[in-house]
């Protein structure tokens, strides 16, 4: 027996406005960093913009801009590899923003060297920075999303966290350790509104790159099979996708943005 189908299917268009949300960026003074605070801004959000004290300046520069686009923006400096910095910081963020729905843990740094020739205070201080800091963050304001129902947490690894690269193993373990960070936080915290992802870059046009030797940048061209670095602001699109409604289903997941270099 046949069965009648209405042509007429509504559609819901997916959402990706950020209207009345409230952002934190760490390491938002520049590079992936601003594109996203400035992304998310663009889309609708208040954003707290966070650096170290020594992109401070930098950081002023970035709510300016957003400030132009007509939204809120503050700036934060901290050490986020001391926890008391950390909770001063965080502090202050939930005062002036009254909690945060969105959070992007970003801020990274590298201490690159072969592992005979890694000292333990590389090692501590790369962990200390890029994953530590990033469950000292996270624990003050997750409790909130999921009071509220709704939350977004985006972590910042890398590609290096996936493959592993020559003379980035503290790097490569505090990246790869936010992806089980990432993946175990969404199990606890799926059934309470709030979904947490990463985004795992390939080699992005930032600060990073400036002492990479020229011919080691051009092995990095040559295995990227769209032959070329990437852009910040791409890795900023990845997060306005997992921080908007559109993306509630999403959960758990480490997004690749690497132009094809590991697949």
């Amino acid at each position: 027996m046949a069965v009648a189908v209405s042509p007429y299917v509504e559609v819901v268009v997916p959402s990706f406005s950020l209207v009345g949300k409230k952002a934190l960026v760490t390491g938002a003074s520049r590079g992936i960093g601003r594109a996203c605070a400035v992304t998310l801004a663009a889309a609708g959000a208040e954003v707290a913009v966070g650096s170290s004290p020594f992109g401070a300046e930098f950081a002023a520069r970035v709510c300016a801009e957003i400030k132009e686009m007509g939204r809120r923006a503050e700036a934060y400096s901290c050490d986020v590899s001391v926890p008391s910095d950390v909770e001063r910081m965080c502090e202050r963020v939930a005062h002036d923003f009254d909690g945060i729905d969105i959070l992007v843990n970003n801020a990274g740094i590298t201490r690159d060297a072969s592992f005979r020739k890694m000292s333990r205070k590389d090692w501590d201080e790369v962990i200390d920075t890029n994953l530590s800091s990033v469950f000292d963050v996270t624990k003050r304001f997750i409790e909130g999303m999921a009071a509220r129902g709704w939350g977004r947490v985006i972590n910042i690894s890398s590609i290096v966290g996936r493959i592993g690269n020559f003379g980035q193993v503290n790097y490569a373990a505090a990246k790869a350790g936010l992806i089980g960070m990432t993946k175990a936080l969404a199990r606890e915290y799926a059934r309470k509104g709030v979904t947490v992802n990463a985004i795992a870059p390939g080699f992005v046009k930032t600060r990073m790159l400036d002492g990479v030797p020229e011919k080691a940048l051009q092995r990095v061209l040559d295995a990227t099979p769209v032959g070329r670095l990437g852009d910040p602001m791409e890795i900023a699109a990845s997060v306005l996708y997992l921080a908007s409604p559109a993306a509630g289903f999403v959960t758990g997941h480490v997004l690749d943005v690497n132009g094809g270099m590991a697949m």
